[in-house]
């Protein structure tokens, strides 16, 4: 594995099928995937899910060979970072150009699978020509029907099949409704078997333009040269860095509203310490990486007003529970309760909540524990 401007970089090998030499991928931190081309291969694309999950959740990423280059490797930006300790399965596919012939192959089977369709869901009768299946279900199984053809294949410029226009759905509403008692035939024909006649060349005549406008409509599409899926490559349950355990430190300064308005204010202020629990991983969600239930003391009491001494019931000195929000690399503001103390008598303890607010820096201790 090496470090490209920061940014860590791991190797490829299709032949061995083998990642990052055998070590554990990089974890938490956004990396590279390199690797050798075979000859002819103008894509690569590869899917990243957690082993545990389904394919469909995978991140997926790609590289594209340039306009007329011939490069011999590939590079890839993994830009959602993997979790720490978990194992993850990723597949990468290789794709090539397609030549004539295998173009022509594709359109062929495309056109035949549209025209078979069409003429196996119309019915010709006496009276009209109907469609065995609803416009909107024909429209999404024509769509079906090129993309399927179209599954291991893929656009240059990442373009899919937009599906067919307007002028095919008022062509199937066109053919589902004619009414061949309606329509006009030859007039030289007098006897009833050429009317039959007629009226059967008539409604194929019109399903054979439905299914001339659904090839040219694809072949708009299929005109530029794709891209043949040629390789799958899987690296399953695939092991991630073990990242430390570390144990956020707070040390900082806050002050304490006791009570009065802005002329009588009532406060205390003290040092405190303490320790934050985060409420997510900053590598994965900024917000709640940067958020953190903190818990801690602070190191003297504190005096209100009335110059009565304010303490803790606990330990002697003023407890916190708070939220903080880190603002710089290491400076968090804090805001939540302090529970003191104060004596009334001998005998009681007056134990009150009061809100504070202050700046602290924060420090990571590592743990050391065995994982």
């Amino acid at each position: 594995m090496e470090v490209i401007g920061q940014i860590k970089s791991v190797s490829f090998s299709p032949e061995k099928n083998q990642i990052n030499s055998g070590l554990p991928l990089p974890s938490e931190e956004r990396f590279l995937i390199d690797g050798l081309l075979p000859e002819g291969i103008r894509r690569v694309e590869v899917k990243i899910h957690k082993t545990t999950k389904k394919i469909n959740t995978a991140e997926t990423y790609t590289w594209k060979a340039a306009y007329l280059t011939t490069p011999s490797v590939f590079e890839i930006y993994v830009a959602y970072p993997l979790r720490s300790s978990e194992n993850y399965t990723l597949n990468f596919y290789y794709y090539n150009t397609t030549d004539t012939t295998e173009m022509a192959a594709v359109k062929d089977a495309i056109h035949t699978n549209l025209e078979t369709y069409l003429k196996a869901n119309f019915e010709v009768t006496k009276k009209e020509v109907k469609a065995l299946v609803s416009q909107k279900a024909m429209i999404i199984q024509l769509n079906e029907i090129v993309n399927q053809g179209l599954s291991n294949y893929t656009h240059q410029l990442d373009q899919d099949f937009a599906g067919f226009s307007d002028v095919v759905k008022q062509k199937i509403e066109q053919v589902h409704g004619v009414k061949l008692k309606n329509a006009k035939f030859n007039l030289l024909k007098k006897n009833n078997a050429s009317e039959g006649t007629d009226k059967a060349y008539y409604a194929n005549q019109l399903i054979d333009q439905l299914v001339a406008l659904t090839k040219a409509e694809s072949d708009q599409y299929l005109r530029s040269n794709l891209l043949m899926l040629v390789d799958i490559r899987e690296i399953d349950n695939y092991p991630t860095d073990k990242k430390p355990h570390y144990l956020p430190i707070n040390i900082g300064y806050a002050g304490t509203y006791f009570g009065g308005g802005f002329n009588d204010l009532e406060y205390g202020t003290s040092a405190f310490a303490g320790i934050s629990l985060p409420l997510g991983n900053k590598n994965f969600t900024k917000f709640l990486g940067n958020a953190s239930i903190s818990t801690g003391v602070f190191f003297s009491n504190m005096t209100d007003g009335n110059q009565t001494e304010i303490s803790g019931p606990l330990i002697g000195r003023p407890s916190y529970i708070g939220l903080g929000y880190s603002i710089f690399r290491i400076l968090r503001f804090n805001a939540g309760a302090v529970l003191t103390s104060s004596s009334v008598n001998s005998n009681l303890e007056n134990v009150t909540l009061y809100p504070f607010v202050g700046f602290s820096a924060e420090f990571n201790i590592w743990l050391g524990l065995k994982q």
